[in-house]
C-alpha cells in the first residue's frame, strides 16, 4: 500500500482510535461500545484496517452471550510521517513477535480461570 493510501485509510473517522484502543485483542462490539461508534461503523473501519495490514484477527473469543466472537489486535506500535521533495514517506513499526505472543499467553491463560 502506498503512503498516501495509508495516510488516507489513518485519516478515516475512528481509523486511530480503533488503533490505539487495540494494543490487546478486543471485538467489534467492545470496539463500538468503548468507543461510542455504531456497530456497523466498527466492522466497516475494522476491514478496512485489516485490508491494509495495520489491524489484524488473532483469534475468537467467548462473549458475555456465549457466542464466539472474532478479536483484533493492531498489528503496529507506530507511524512515522516524513515530508521529503519528491513526496512524502509513511513507515510503519510493526509489533515485536515476542511482544504479539506474549500478549496471546497472557490472554489464554486469563481465559482458562
Amino acid at each position: 500500500m502506498g503512503s498516501v493510501e495509508l495516510l488516507r485509510v489513518l485519516g478515516n473517522k475512528y481509523n486511530a482510535e480503533i488503533l490505539d484502543a487495540t494494543h490487546e485483542p478486543k471485538s467489534a462490539q467492545e470496539l463500538s461500545d468503548e468507543l461510542g461508534i455504531p456497530i456497523a461503523t466498527s466492522y466497516r473501519r475494522i476491514e478496512e484496517l485489516t485490508e491494509a495490514n495495520l489491524l489484524e484477527l488473532t483469534g475468537r473469543e467467548f462473549s458475555n452471550e456465549g457466542r464466539r466472537t472474532k478479536v483484533y489486535r493492531r498489528d503496529i506500535d507506530g507511524v512515522a510521517i516524513t515530508f521529503r521533495n519528491d513526496g512524502l514517506e509513511v513507515s510503519l513499526e510493526e509489533r515485536p513477535e515476542a511482544e504479539n505472543s506474549l500478549v496471546d499467553v497472557w490472554r489464554d491463560l486469563k481465559d482458562t480461570r
